[in-house]
């Protein structure tokens, strides 16, 4: 926004968006962090690492080939064909909860700007996905408990209330504290996440994986935890819902609600409904905000798509075990943990946009490495791999290696979350921050095709899933010649 002329539809609604005071480490700053230490495990666990590897496989799959279906094909054809299958099932999954999500983001947001507490409202779609979660225990293979339908049922629901839940908090970031230190604040809030993920990861270690495969550090599995039942998966879904339900307590207790007691809900939707289209018409009145979110749309697919299918890889070309893959989930959820911190850090010594550069570029070349190890060699072949040691975990050089560069972009990739909601803040109108984070999740959703579509067109041009995997730093490079051309302005005070 041209910092020269000041937007008349925004004046009205400054008033409302007053600043907030203290650090991340302050009351209200700290209880802003804190909500995502109770909330992001479900992301992580659910959606990433435990449960939909356990749908996809051990219960589409799974399915699949008990039905009979898959019968006249040969039993590689066949594994390959249900696994196809359950990562399919995944894909609509994530494709119909981004659609209602991006459909509405920007008007939930929009009425954030003008309505009530936002508290209450944060309340229900946190009450949604304590509830979908707790019920994912009952998702089991072979028909039993939940049908398949169901279960995507929720987890659509869930997904569609995480994001729900994302843009009120984010709209929430801004009377969290001092503007300078919201970055902070920011970094916090996911360093923290990601901590409380890696606890939960480390629990589900010790307590149900490690005794029933090694009987260390107990001789069975604790709880009457049946692995064969696939109950330590499934066990992740009441676990994040008892997380959630409990650790959310201190931000309703003591964050600071940017919300208009007594505010009239249907109103605020109806005038948000006007502001973001009036907003979408004149998109050139915010033409540098708009740029980001195109900016952001090309890289957070392209970070997407390399968090993802960096598992795909490792388990492909280093064939990493369920152990190893939980080593991996708890080691770069630790990193990650940093990386919010490290990020804050960054965009005080060199500013936000400088700071999201170079954490994308940090990315993109840490990427390029990974490509180039494989379980012969690294370094296209530079180095032979040998194995370092005798364990039941990464025992060759390119196991460590890959594990080490898997460190750099846990760090990268969550720092790079935190500048980009903290230039959201910086270049969004004063008082409207909610309905441009409803606009931030359009972009973060809109285009999750793109990263996978160019992945698989390149792998069959060239026959190497490895230059497949390469196309993905096209996003990187449009996503960062495009924030690279954003002019940081000052809002009108």
């Amino acid at each position: 926004m041209d910092s020269a002329a000041p937007d008349p539809l925004v004046r009205p609604l400054a008033v409302r968006g007053s600043r907030g005071t203290g650090g991340a480490l302050g009351k209200t700053g700290f209880a802003w962090a804190v909500f995502e230490w109770a909330r992001n495990p479900y992301y992580i666990l659910i959606v990433i690492y435990i449960f939909a590897p356990y749908f996809a496989r051990d219960i589409i799959g799974a399915d699949l080939l008990a039905s009979g279906e898959l019968d006249g094909l040969a039993a590689e054809d066949a594994q390959a064909a249900a696994n196809a299958r359950g990562q399919a099932t995944i894909a609509s999954v994530t494709k119909w909860a981004g659609f209602i999500a991006a459909l509405t983001a920007p008007f939930l947001g929009a009425a954030l700007d003008r309505g009530g507490r936002l508290k209450p409202i944060l309340a229900i779609f946190l009450a949604a996905i304590t509830i979908c979660s707790a019920l994912l225990w009952f998702a089991m293979p072979g028909g039993q408990g939940l049908s398949v339908p169901v279960i995507m049922t929720l987890l659509v629901i869930a997904y569609v209330s995480y994001t729900y839940s994302e843009v009120t908090h984010n709209a929430m970031l801004s009377v969290a504290g001092e503007p300078r230190r919201l970055a902070m604040i920011s970094g916090l809030g996911l360093g923290l996440g990601n901590l409380a993920a890696s606890l939960i990861f480390i629990a589900i270690a010790l307590l149900f994986v490690l005794p029933a495969l090694v009987g260390w550090p107990f001789a069975e599995a604790q709880f009457g935890v049946d692995l064969t039942k696939f109950e330590h998966a499934r066990l992740a879904g009441p676990v994040c819902a008892a997380w959630l339900a409990g650790f959310s307590i201190p931000f309703f207790l003591n964050a600071k609600d940017p919300g208009t007691p007594g505010a009239s809900w249907p109103k605020a939707f109806r005038e948000g409904a006007k502001s973001v289209i009036r907003t979408v018409r004149e998109a050139a009145h915010y033409r540098e905000l708009m740029k980001f979110l195109l900016a952001r749309m090309f890289y957070a697919d392209g970070m997407a798509a390399l968090l993802a299918l960096g598992a795909v890889y490792v388990a492909l070309f280093l064939e990493w075990n369920f152990l190893e893959m939980l080593c991996y989930a708890i080691f770069a959820s630790i990193c990650a943990f940093g990386g919010g911190i490290f990020g804050g850090w960054l965009e005080e010594k060199v500013g936000v946009k400088r700071a999201l550069a170079l954490e994308i570029g940090a990315m993109i070349v840490t990427g390029l490495v990974q490509l180039s190890i494989t379980q012969e060699s690294l370094f296209l072949g530079l180095v032979a791999n040998f194995e370092v040691w005798d364990g039941i975990i990464f025992p060759t050089l390119s196991d460590l290696a890959y594990l080490g560069l898997i460190s750099i972009i846990a760090v990268t990739a969550t720092a790079s979350i935190s500048s980009s909601r903290t230039m959201l803040v910086a270049l969004a109108p004063e008082g409207r921050s909610g309905e441009f984070f409803g606009l931030y999740a359009i972009a973060g959703t809109i285009t999750v095709w793109m990263g996978p579509l160019l992945v698989e067109q390149f792998t069959l041009w060239s026959g190497d899933q490895r230059i497949g995997m390469l196309s993905i730093n096209l996003l990187f490079f449009v996503g960062v010649a495009t924030l690279l051309s954003v002019q940081m302005t000052r809002r009108p005070d």
